[in-house]
């Protein structure tokens, strides 16, 4: 007998990271934590930026994007997940697991572009500083950005389009704590090849492609930096492109390990570990990154506090 399609009835359960209840007030505890963090740490940076006129360059003007993308992000899969313990449910709706995952691609897809843009702008800063200014424009800055966000869009408007004609049964069980693509894939009980061609096609173009075009960057900067006389020169040159390398390694590091591991068929709680250092640590940490290895962004967060505590 053929499954019929209930998705309209259907409810997917969030098995999150560990079913023990003992465990549950620690994980709550433990993922609010991150969560503020987070929220705190990039609404800072964001803050510092726009309070300071002296970083309203097109290198800053990108981080704050990325600061807010990395925000919107976290807050797409830690508060449902905050709830659920909180109401010992593992529920989530169908049309809640799909606007969740529309999101998720959104904001993942939104930051691989940023990154990539943050790159061509430190290329053209280091490989053609006298040009850097007409180049990295304004206008260009605008333009990557609704570029970015357009992109991250459609990439994700046409996953949830597709996933929308999948048919699934009622209550079923996702090994993670957010509604993750790979994992509603595979609980489609109708074909989902067409599914699995555009996601390992759109992977390949927002993933691989612009990966290696920060690769191809960086060569070029390599390569620039090398010809330059002053070791001195070399060294503050390559500082600048310093946090955005540790960004760029901790975000696709963690990435593939996600993304491998829930195309692998790897234990459940070993694919949710590593969902979470792609879509918790990792937007946690990119602050903590960039203002502890920037002189610039910590100047303007202590300008930012002395402003903040003068007020009280």
């Amino acid at each position: 007998m053929e499954s019929e399609n209930q998705t309209g009835l259907a409810e997917f359960l969030l098995l999150g990271l560990s079913e023990n209840p003992e465990l549950q007030p620690l994980l709550f505890g433990m993922f609010l934590t991150l969560y503020l963090i987070t929220v705190a740490g990039n609404l800072l940076i964001i803050l510092a930026i726009s309070s300071d006129s002296h970083l309203h360059t097109p290198m800053y003007f990108f981080l704050s994007n990325l600061s807010f993308s990395d925000i919107c992000f976290s807050t797409t899969t830690v508060p449902k997940m905050l709830v659920n313990i909180q109401t010992q449910s593992k529920s989530i709706s169908y049309t809640g697991c799909l606007t969740q995952i529309c999101f998720v691609l959104v904001f993942a897809s939104l930051e691989n572009c940023l990154l990539a843009a943050m790159a061509y702008d430190r290329y053209v800063a280091i490989c053609h500083p006298l040009r850097y200014t007409i180049i990295v424009n304004p206008h260009l800055c605008g333009l990557l950005i609704l570029l970015s966000l357009l992109i991250s869009i459609v990439s994700a408007l046409l996953h949830s389009l597709m996933v929308l004609r999948l048919s699934f049964l009622i209550d079923l069980e996702i090994p993670q704590f957010f509604c993750e693509l790979p994992q509603v894939l595979k609980l489609a009980c109708s074909d989902t090849l067409f599914n699995n061609i555009l996601q390992y096609f759109m992977t390949s173009i927002l993933g691989g492609g612009l990966f290696l075009g920060i690769i191809f960057s960086y060569m070029q900067i390599v390569s620039s930096l090398l010809k330059m006389p002053s070791i001195g020169g070399m060294y503050k040159a390559f500082s600048t492109c310093g946090s955005h390398l540790s960004v760029v390694s901790l975000f696709y590091g963690t990435g593939l390990g996600a993304y491998l591991s829930s195309a692998a068929t790897l234990p459940s709680r070993k694919s949710a570990v590593a969902s979470v250092m792609y879509t918790v640590v990792t937007p946690m940490l990119n602050p903590f990154i960039y203002s502890l290895r920037n002189k610039d962004i910590m100047g303007a967060l202590r300008k930012l506090i002395s402003r903040i505590s003068s007020f009280h």
